[in-house]
C-alpha cells in the first residue's frame, strides 16, 4: 500500500464526520502543533495528533525516560530507559506515521527560548509540562504572540484541561486562573497520579486541538475538571482578571 493511499485511509473516519469532512482534514494536514512536555499528557496528545495526520509536530522535553514513567507514558518501554524522551518519542511516532514532520527539541523550554525559536504564527501550543514556572512562561508567550494555548494537568485521581486564546484582549489567560504568587502548587511526583488519568486528559487536549484547527466551537476560558473517584466532570468559567499582569 502506498503512503498516499495509507494517509487517505488513516483519515477516512474523519471524512465521514460532517464537522470535519474533506476540508477539515485538509486543515489538519496543514497544521503545526508544539507539545511541551512528553510525560503522560504529552505522550497521549502526540499519539492522537500524529495519527490524525497533523502536518508538523514539534515535541519538547529535556528529560530522559525513567522506569517510574512507564506506568503512564505510553510511548516508552523498558528498552527506552535512560534515553531522551523527545528523541525516543519522535522515533516511535515516526514509526506509526512516517509521513508526519516531527521535530524534537531536547533542551528545557523557557520564555526566552520560545522567543528565539520563532514558531509559525498559527502554531497551536499544548502545555503538557509538569511545573508551574514553565506553564506561566508558556502562557505569557502565547498571550504576547497570540497563539492558542491548550493546557492540561493531572494529579492523584484528578485531571483538568482548558483552552485559552487567541483573543486575549477580551478573554482570559492561564494566569487569570492561577496566580504566580500562589504557594500551594502541587505535582504528581510528590502526590502520585493514577496512570490512565494523564492519558485521558491528553486525549481531551488532542480533541480540543483538532476542534481549533477545524473551526469547531470550543469553550475557551473554561476549566474542565475530571474527578476519577466519582467519575464526574465539573466546569469552571475562568473570568478575565482586571489585575492580570499578562493579558491586560
Amino acid at each position: 500500500m502506498s503512503d498516499q493511499s495509507l494517509n487517505k485511509d488513516r483519515g477516512a473516519r474523519h471524512l465521514s464526520l460532517p464537522q470535519i469532512g474533506e476540508n477539515g482534514q485538509k486543515l489538519i494536514s496543514n497544521s503545526t502543533v508544539l507539545i511541551i512536555g512528553m510525560g503522560g499528557l504529552g505522550c497521549a496528545s502526540a499519539s492522537y495528533l500524529n495519527s490524525s495526520g497533523i502536518k508538523k509536530i514539534i515535541i519538547c522535553d529535556f528529560d530522559s525516560v525513567d522506569a517510574t514513567n512507564l506506568g503512564r507514558q505510553i510511548l516508552f518501554g523498558p528498552s527506552d530507559i535512560g534515553k531522551s524522551k523527545a528523541l525516543t518519542a519522535k522515533d516511535h511516532l515516526e514509526k506509526i506515521n512516517p509521513e508526519i514532520d516531527i521535530q524534537a527539541i531536547t533542551k528545557k523550554i523557557n520564555g526566552q527560548e520560545l522567543i528565539r525559536t520563532d514558531f509559525e504564527k498559527n502554531t497551536i501550543i499544548l502545555d503538557c509540562s509538569d511545573n508551574f514556572n514553565t506553564r506561566f512562561e508558556v502562557n505569557e508567550y502565547c498571550v504576547k504572540n497570540n497563539h492558542y494555548l491548550v493546557s492540561g494537568s493531572a494529579i492523584r485521581f484528578e485531571g483538568q484541561y482548558a483552552v485559552f486564546g487567541n483573543d486575549y484582549k477580551t478573554s482570559s489567560c492561564y494566569e487569570c486562573l492561577y496566580d504566580q504568587q500562589d504557594e500551594s502548587f502541587e505535582d504528581c511526583q510528590g502526590n502520585g497520579v493514577l496512570g490512565p488519568i494523564p492519558g485521558m486528559i491528553g486525549a481531551m487536549m488532542a480533541i480540543e486541538t483538532i476542534k481549533i484547527i477545524c473551526n469547531i466551537h470550543t469553550q475557551k476560558g473554561q476549566l474542565n475538571i475530571y474527578e476519577g473517584l466519582s467519575n464526574e466532570w465539573h466546569q469552571i468559567n475562568v473570568k478575565k482578571r482586571n489585575n492580570c499582569s499578562i493579558c491586560n
